[in-house]
């Protein structure tokens, strides 16, 4: 049997998934092996990533030959990061070393996202999770992509947005009950020791209230409303700026999960008419790419097709 080799390295965690192809051609392709490590993006982690991922594949692979995996697909956030001479040198090593000698196409996350919700080769799909971006995809291609600009310029209705929102709101009225919930997950019994807190930039920390504003969204209180009402809007925006026709995919934490962001989005694109699917396994989607398609790489970041 010919394997394929999906793999979704990202800054907090990565999955390898392996394929084995059906037995007749019609047939689908069948997940036969998993594998999961620590990040595996070399942007945030380093030459550390490249550990993980391989990490990650030699578990998925288990005692099947890596002779048999006939393709492979790396799903990654940040596509350039193997434009490196020397990550794609130590890429290279890594992918000998795991006895791989199959091509492999870098393709951004994005694109995996969107494959891990849909079967159609066209549409959009919308991830919000630490970060936030749209994309417009075009036969398997990325055509256009909105926001992803990191914290500090947009990403607008992601985590970390809705995290640093939360603390702008305790620090203006820090005698309030969501202010009391946002001090007590900083550690802080002050205004002025939030404020000091929040100015060394622990953006992790930050990022980690998304989900206590969406808890306090739904029981109702009157600041963690506004803010997700708000992120609401925002991430329309960012998906309407778009104007993709199509399947739309929610991708990412807050879109996949039970929270108001997913359920007030999905309640809107569903009353537009809007055909809407959650986003799954992003890895299995990369090995479904790798079996079934030579995918396009983001063409802002070209990457090569073989390690």
């Amino acid at each position: 049997m010919e394997l394929a080799l999906g793999i979704d390295a990202g800054g907090t965690g990565t999955r390898a998934v392996i394929a084995e192809s059906p037995d007749h051609a019609a047939g689908p392709w069948r997940i036969v092996g998993r594998g999961a490590a620590g990040p595996g993006n070399p942007i945030s982690a380093g030459p550390a990533a490249l550990l993980e991922i391989a990490a990650a594949v030699r578990q998925a692979l288990g005692h099947r030959s890596p002779a048999s995996v006939r393709a492979a697909a790396l799903g990654l956030s940040g596509t350039s990061a193997l434009d490196d001479p020397r990550t794609r040198d130590r890429f290279r090593q890594m992918w000998t070393e795991l006895g791989l000698t199959c091509p492999m196409t870098v393709v951004g996350d994005v694109l995996t996202a969107f494959v891990a919700g849909t079967r159609s080769p066209s549409g959009a799909v919308l991830i919000a999770g630490t970060g936030a971006v749209a994309a417009r995809i075009d036969q398997l291609a990325i055509v256009r992509v909105v926001d992803g600009l990191g914290w500090l310029l947009g990403d607008e209705g992601s985590g970390r947005w809705l995290g640093l929102r939360a603390v702008r709101a305790a620090a203006r009225s820090f005698d309030s009950p969501f202010a009391t919930r946002i001090a007590a997950h900083a550690g802080v019994t002050s205004c002025d020791e939030l404020v000091r807190w929040a100015q060394a930039l622990p953006l992790d920390a930050i990022a980690a209230l998304a989900p206590t504003v969406c808890a306090e969204a739904r029981h109702g209180d009157p600041d963690a409303t506004a803010i997700v009402t708000d992120a609401v809007r925002r991430l329309l925006r960012t998906l309407d700026s778009l104007d993709s026709p199509g399947p739309v995919v929610l991708a990412g934490s807050l879109l996949t999960a039970d929270t108001p962001i997913r359920d007030a989005l999905l309640t809107t694109l569903r009353a537009r008419g809007t055909e809407v699917t959650l986003a799954g396994d992003p890895a299995e989607a990369a090995a479904r790419l790798a079996a079934t398609t030579q995918p396009t790489p983001r063409a802002a970041s070209p990457a090569p097709t073989h390690p």
